[in-house]
């Protein structure tokens, strides 16, 4: 349920373009690829041939045959919050090049680990099934943390140790928050409350999307205070867009998001709504833990649908959402309270965290 894998990822335009609205933060994005990607292609290369061939192709970052892509790696939205966050607070990006490979490489390392058999396919991504065997991926992803804290052990720059120690923090917290949600898996799902779901899910959606930026404040030179801060903005606006990306995994139009109706039903994942659904303590959600039990058929999917909606679960989630967006403004007023030097920040944040409005 925490599908770290990439909330971000998900809320790109059709065909894998970013998004045509915000213009300011596509062109964040195009610098982050310019910059970082040779950084990152660097980075790959220097793995072994062996793991080299399991990593790049499942990421998206390269071929079969172990060779990169030319055009860098990966969609670039947590570099690009690296870079944004420097830029921000008044520094030079250029200077948090290898910091945001890092970060990126990072998550990598998250997606081959949370792909891996036994896992829910994400939305927009391959099954784990085009994994070439767990222990492969598992090991890959190692490697991949393994050359992510290299490139920060090697940074002359004076905030590395501390991006070091940021990011050795935050996968450590993913590692935890998976080992809570199986031991959630394990019980009955009426039985866990919506509030421990949505705290596994705040680490899972948000926690790297906060390290990245907070990084950038440490880069920029900012004190302990003001990356703590924007790590708060990162970690809610993480959770905000996750709660209403899993309303639309319900309710969303398939026409808009080229998904099948009713997608996070029929693969029984415990999305937030369904969770507070579920823990609501009403008829309507006895009834749809009966049928997540048995196993719903292609027939009870409307029925779910209603079930959560009828338990409160839509505008639970609604309702978090927005709340969580609200904490993260205000984070991100704590940090750089000037609109002008903050905006850049909100609007690729907006973009790569949200999914059209009218999708649901």
């Amino acid at each position: 349920m925490t599908d770290t894998t990439d909330v971000t990822e998900r809320a790109r335009a059709p065909g894998g373009h970013d998004p045509p609205e915000g213009h300011e933060a596509a062109e964040m994005l195009a610098e982050a690829r310019r910059r970082v990607g040779p950084e990152l292609r660097t980075a790959v290369a220097s793995l072994p041939e062996a793991l080299r061939r399991v990593a790049l192709p499942r990421l998206g970052w390269g071929y079969a045959d172990g060779t990169p892509t030319s055009g860098g790696a990966g969609a670039a939205a947590r570099p690009a919050l690296v870079l944004a966050a420097v830029r921000a607070l008044g520094g030079d990006p250029g200077v948090a090049v290898r910091a945001a490979a890092a970060v990126e490489l990072t998550h990598g390392r998250t997606r081959l680990h949370d792909g891996v058999p036994g896992r829910v396919a994400v939305r927009g991504h391959r099954s784990a099934d085009a994994v070439p065997g767990e222990v492969d991926a598992i090991l890959a992803g190692d490697a991949l943390q393994a050359v992510a804290q290299r490139l920060l052990a090697e940074d002359p720059h004076p905030g590395a140790p501390a991006a070091a120690a940021r990011l050795a923090a935050c996968v450590v917290e993913l590692c935890a928050a998976r080992h809570v949600e199986r031991a959630l898996e394990r019980r009955h799902a009426a039985e866990v409350s919506a509030a421990e779901w949505i705290a596994v899910a705040e680490t899972g959606a948000g926690a790297l999307l906060g390290c990245a930026c907070a990084i950038g404040a440490v880069y920029a030179g900012a004190g302990p205070e003001v990356a703590d801060a924007l790590d708060g903005f990162g970690r809610q606006a993480g959770l905000a867009f996750r709660l209403i990306d899993d309303v639309i995994g319900i309710w969303g139009d398939p026409a808009r998001t080229g998904e099948p109706a009713r997608a996070d039903l029929a693969a029984r994942r415990t999305s937030l709504p369904v969770a507070a659904a579920l823990a609501s303590g009403t008829p309507e959600g006895a009834a749809l833990a009966g049928l997540y039990d048995r196993g719903p058929g292609e027939r009870d999917l409307e029925r779910m649908a209603r079930a959560v909606e009828r338990a409160g679960g839509r505008d639970w989630a609604q309702t978090q959402a927005a709340d969580r967006m609200s904490r993260a403004l205000g984070e991100l007023a704590r940090a750089v309270p000037d609109p002008e030097r903050a905006g850049g920040l909100l609007a690729l944040v907006e973009v790569v965290t949200r999914r059209p409005a009218d999708a649901c």
